[in-house]
């Protein structure tokens, strides 16, 4: 299979870096950066996450998300609390004047969504949807199967043992 358009990998990489972009445009609107509305998103759906873990959810570095962070909560819409299980941490939290703007976003999700499914039965859509959370599901499982082979492979190479 040489064709990129026959690849689920190209396919699903081309409609995501498609629906950011276009979500990009419509976001502008609200003087957000793609990192900014990236961050909020992610937060929105993980409440009280350490900045080591939404920075690799973010897969960017997290003394880059320290500066995006010092950004929105300079702009009162994340707050910073000290993690109770770690001095050094802190958790994130959305502020109360941080949803208007998440609902914006999400206004505006919905319609890049709706461009994208234009001309799409309600079923179609549900299976894509469906297969796209198995699709997902099964990477999560092969991630955490390799995480588990990974302290057998380093302790066996460790050893001498390949």
């Amino acid at each position: 299979m040489n064709d990129p358009d026959e690849s689920v990998g190209f396919l699903v990489g081309d409609v995501a870096r498609l629906l950011r972009r276009n979500f990009n445009g419509k976001a502008q609107t609200l003087g957000l950066s793609q990192a900014q509305w990236q961050a909020l998103a992610y937060l929105a759906r993980q409440e009280g996450v350490n900045q080591v873990t939404l920075a690799e959810s973010l897969e960017i570095q997290p003394m880059t998300l320290a500066r995006l962070i010092d950004r929105l909560q300079e702009a009162g819409m994340v707050s910073r609390q000290s993690d109770p299980e770690d001095r050094r941490a802190f958790r994130l939290y959305l502020t109360a004047a941080a949803q208007p703007l998440l609902d914006q976003m999400w206004a505006l999700a919905g319609k890049t969504r709706d461009e994208a499914m234009v001309g799409m039965r309600d079923d179609t859509k549900q299976i894509l949807i469906e297969a796209l959370r198995h699709v997902k599901r099964n990477l999560i499982e092969a991630e955490s199967e390799d995480d588990r082979a990974k302290p057998e492979k380093a302790f066996s190479n460790a050893a001498g043992h390949n």
